[in-house]
């Protein structure tokens, strides 16, 4: 990661905390911004279906049918009116933070290029979907978007005769032409709709639904605001006379006053250069992962490692080595991240075994399941005291090197995801260890999407696979934190040995003096 997006995500997580202190993780925006996309949407479509039961296409009829809505039917169809305005605008805006913030968060390469390219044309759909809405109004800030938007689109050689001949006087001006705009935002939307979809695809387990509080009180706000600011239009347009001041919706109209100073050519230049870049960044310089592997002679086809897989990296196929299991793991390196989160599934990734090679059925080739336990072994053999803490993070959180010391050993993975539970009953049972101390990214954002939430569960014995009863939980401590939260994480790992002292001092033998223990039994 280059240091301008170290230093843009230590800005976003400081700025994410102070929200995650007001919201919750759970409920933080910043941590649903796609799901919150998807929410804005279907406010935008059911609000237009509603609209359209009592929207007129004539030249005139299109003005007065909106204020119909707007002014008589002002409790249903006037408030439906503004949410479908400010529920878009809405859309844009999570739209722009959730672009920027893939970004800072470097979420974009390697296999996650796809969703990152699909989501390009979204934005110019998103668009295209918002300035044609300001048409069928035809008020006079839609006279105004539709003059200079059909000049902007006579400057590329498109059409055989200028479409701003339409906008000249209002007898050249037909009711066809708002049918063919209301058809044009129908039809937008639905394909905005398939391109959303196709941009999901790929992610396992895709989160389209934002938490149902912050659901309920996003769609309360946008009500709220419709009642006290509704939108309104801007008097009839009038092709007799060109208006002299509108007020423009910043959210899809921000580009038009350039279009008085700019050539439209100019305009579209800066367009698809914006696009081509951004279709470019993916495949600028970064490390390509090394796709994890299976291994059939410890692959019993039990699919663990294709559900829980974020990315759709892992299928499960035909058996192809003779085998009496029906099925096999198959990875796709186009599509594998080499988080590891399924090596964390696998059920033969326990470092338990000793008689056979130490070799999970599916594994990371840059981290091995063996290297990984002789690691833990060599830097566990040393430590100190009675609060021996192996701490076990992901790499795209907090600075471990910072907590490491004669008591403390860390050890960085990809996610942590990767450690299966087996992992946290060997070092404790075995006592390699008094403690086992995980921690990865901050709650609710992980870097691999699902990391945390499978190993919080793993650890409560609500997936697989469980971490064992005899395993005690008092020993065990997560702490789900960014990179900014170096502090916290030395706070909460102090606070983690000072009850492994505790619990020592709890569970000592009481030595009982000798001369008492005589005269006990006198």
């Amino acid at each position: 990661m280059s240091r301008f997006k170290r230093l843009a995500r230590a800005g976003v997580e400081r700025a994410e905390s102070l929200f995650d202190a007001v919201f919750t993780p759970d409920w933080n925006p910043f941590y649903q911004l796609g799901a919150l996309g998807w929410f804005f949407y279907w406010i935008v479509a059911v609000s237009g279906i509603y609209l359209y039961a009592f929207f007129d296409s004539g030249v005139t009829q299109a003005y007065e049918s909106v204020e119909y809505m707007t002014h008589v039917q002002w409790y249903a169809a006037g408030v439906m009116r503004s949410l479908h305005r400010y529920a878009s605008d809405a859309l844009v805006v999570v739209m722009v933070l959730h672009l920027v913030r893939e970004y800072i968060m470097d979420r974009l390469h390697g296999p996650r290029w796809f969703a990152w390219v699909i989501g390009v044309p979204i934005i110019w759909l998103v668009f295209a979907a918002g300035i044609s809405g300001y048409w069928v109004v035809w008020d006079k800030l839609a006279q105004y978007v539709a003059i200079a938007t059909s000049q902007w689109l006579d400057s590329l050689p498109l059409f055989g005769e200028p479409i701003a001949r339409n906008f000249i006087h209002d007898s050249t001006l037909s009711g066809r032409f708002f049918t063919l705009m209301v058809f044009i935002h129908i039809a937008v939307p639905l394909i905005l709709l398939f391109v959303m979809w196709i941009h999901i695809h790929r992610h396992a387990h895709a989160k389209v639904n934002p938490p149902r509080g912050l659901a309920i009180g996003m769609l309360t706000g946008l009500v709220v605001l419709s009642f006290v600011h509704p939108a309104v239009s801007q008097g009839p347009a009038n092709l007799e006379s060109v208006p002299a001041v509108v007020g423009l919706d910043w959210f899809y109209l921000f580009l038009y006053p350039f279009l008085d100073d700019y050539s439209g050519i100019a305009m579209w230049l800066l367009l698809g250069v914006a696009t081509l870049l951004l279709f470019a960044l993916p495949w600028l310089p970064g490390k390509r992962p090394v796709a994890a592997v299976v291994d059939l002679e410890n692959c019993n086809g039990c699919e663990r490692c294709a559900v829980d897989c974020p990315h759709g990296a892992v299928r499960m196929a035909a058996r192809s080595d003779g085998s009496a299991y029906l099925q096999e793991a198959v990875v796709d390196p186009a599509l594998c991240v080499a988080c590891g989160i399924c090596v964390g599934a696998c059920p033969t990734a326990t470092p338990f075994r000793r008689r056979s090679a130490l070799k999970a059925g599916i594994e990371l080739p840059e981290l091995p399941l063996l290297a990984l336990r002789e690691q833990s072994l060599s830097l566990c053999q040393n430590l100190e005291g009675n609060d021996r803490v192996v701490v076990y993070g992901c790499g795209h959180g907090a600075d471990l090197s910072a907590v490491a010391g004669a008591s403390v050993a860390v050890i960085e993975l990809p996610c942590i995801g990767m450690l299966a539970p087996s992992f946290v009953d060997f070092m404790i049972t075995r006592h390699h260890v008094d403690g086992v101390f995980l921690t990865g990214c901050r709650a609710g954002d992980c870097y691999e999407r699902l990391g945390a939430r499978w190993t919080e569960q793993r650890l409560a014995g609500d997936r697989d696979p469980y971490l064992r009863q005899r395993v005690p939980r008092k020993r065990i401590a997560t702490f789900w934190v960014g990179a900014d939260g170096g502090a916290a994480l030395a706070e909460e790992l102090a606070a983690f040995r000072t009850r492994l002292r505790e619990l020592h001092a709890a569970e000592a033998p009481v030595v009982v003096p000798r001369h008492e223990a005589v005269s006990h039994a006198d």
